[in-house]
């Protein structure tokens, strides 16, 4: 348990640390919300909102599994770094870097393609029309998407946190300018509508990268910190590290992102009304979901960096103050999810229609708003000691064994429609929130130093 004297010394450090990344994890989000809100005021607001809808669900899960891979670059960046061992923290950088180029032939392949199978996901023809090339504008984002993440664990791993929420911060004014001109034809650009914003969406992700190969750079010409040093070749073994670190915090992150992709497209045979209402309420929790996702990655450095150290109680203050500060948000996020749902659905539509059901399925994610901190948290708590498999198993087994059959059910047996499938999410993550804040726990107890 935490001291009060205790929680007070950790605060200032942890919030130091997750602030930043927080932002930036706000930033990341945000370009998802903007292109909903200015398609979702096209004409066809239902069909446009739901072509994102279905089109980003997708590609996310594509994406973050790149991510995932790359994951392990948080614990070998923060644990060499704790230990004082800079060199070995580009070392473990650049073999990342190879690591992006290997994934992105095999990404981008299954990315281009998917719009095949919008029709056997039911997806309605006039969704899947402006689904398909919005799908592959965001294609193009894909490799600068993958050296992004890269730079940005190498980054935050060496307590590098500002430029991160820079460079997502400054990239979300970007999106919108380019949502601005080019969904709406402002200023003589073309009208493009829902393709203008993917195409917006794309330039964003490949300025991210570029800000951060830059600030890199300029680091190191400033402050000698043996980037230019290190050796380009190839290091199997610490590839081989990389993967076996990443490929289960991969796993974790694909089944938490697939399982709501596989909501949208069963949502998606209910028609367009229903898959933009879902739409519009999960880029709202998602939105909360972003600061103990930044909270969980301060987590997962200050963890590891105590324990390059050997600083066990360290080790265990630090996670368990982030996995406070985690509930206790997310605690609040429930309350303003249950008294203010009308006001956050017309930030995305003024169809009277879509924000009934919105304000529904807002209800439904309210009620497991603190529970997704924990579990958040804790999963980066976990990473920070090199525990990747146990957030893998629990998201796995909770989503895809309970819940997703628990809402189809729900859904299509007792007619419960949209709510019914979230209230089978709700579950699973109740459930993912207990087990990994155990394990966490037990993690501690045996964990060699």
């Amino acid at each position: 348990m935490l001291s009060w004297p205790t929680l007070r010394s950790e605060l200032r450090p942890t919030l130091h640390l997750a602030i930043p990344l927080v932002l930036a994890e706000i930033g990341w989000i945000s370009m998802a919300i903007e292109d909903t809100m200015f398609v979702g005021r096209l004409p066809n607001s239902a069909q446009s909102i739901a072509a994102v809808s279905i089109s980003s669900s997708l590609f996310l899960v594509f994406a973050f599994f790149g991510e995932g891979i790359l994951i392990g670059l948080d614990t070998l960046v923060s644990q060499s770094f704790g230990a004082g061992r800079r060199e070995d923290c580009f070392h473990s950088l650049v073999n990342g870097i190879y690591l992006s180029f290997a994934l992105a032939p095999l990404l981008l392949t299954c990315v281009w393609f998917l719009p095949n199978f919008f029709a056997p996901l039911g997806v309605s023809p006039d969704v899947a029309v402006l689904a398909r090339p919005y799908m592959h504008t965001l294609a193009f984002g894909l490799i600068p998407l993958l050296l992004f993440f890269t730079f940005r664990r190498t980054l935050q791993g060496m307590n590098l946190v500002r430029p991160v929420a820079f460079a997502l911060v400054t990239a979300n004014l970007i999106n919108l300018l380019g949502n601005y001109l080019l969904v709406f034809g402002h200023w003589h650009f073309p009208m493009l509508g829902v393709v203008g914003s993917g195409i917006a969406t794309a330039i964003s992700r490949a300025y991210l990268a570029t800000v951060l190969i830059v600030f890199l750079f300029w680091h190191d010409a400033h402050n000698h910190a043996y980037m230019r040093q290190t050796s380009l070749r190839p290091d199997p073994t610490r590839v081989r590290r990389l993967i076996a670190l990443g490929l289960p915090a991969s796993m974790q992150m694909t089944a938490e992102i697939s399982v709501f992709a596989a909501v949208a497209s069963l949502i998606s045979r209910l028609g367009a009304i229903p898959l933009a209402s879902h739409q519009i309420a999960l880029n709202t929790v998602a939105f909360t979901y972003m600061v103990p996702l930044g909270i969980s990655s301060a987590a997962a450095v200050r963890v590891g960096q105590a324990i390059g150290r050997r600083d066990l109680p360290g080790a265990s203050r630090a996670g368990n103050t982030a996995i406070l500060l985690g509930a206790v948000f997310m605690s609040c996020m429930s309350v303003v999810l249950l008294v203010f749902p009308q006001y956050i659905a017309r930030i995305y539509t003024n169809n009277p229609v879509l924000i009934h059901n919105a304000v529904v399925l807002l209800a439904a994610g309210a009620a497991f708003q603190l529970f997704d901190g924990i579990q958040t948290v804790a999963t980066g708590a976990l990473r920070g000691t090199g525990d990747t498999r146990t957030p893998m198993l629990c998201h796995f087994c909770a989503y895809w064994l309970m819940g997703l059959p628990f809402g189809a059910w729900l859904c299509f047996q007792q007619h419960w429609g949209v709510l019914g499938l979230w209230i089978g999410l709700s579950a699973s993550l109740i459930l993912i929130g207990i087990l990994l804040l155990t394990f966490w726990r037990r993690r501690l107890r045996h964990l060699p130093l």
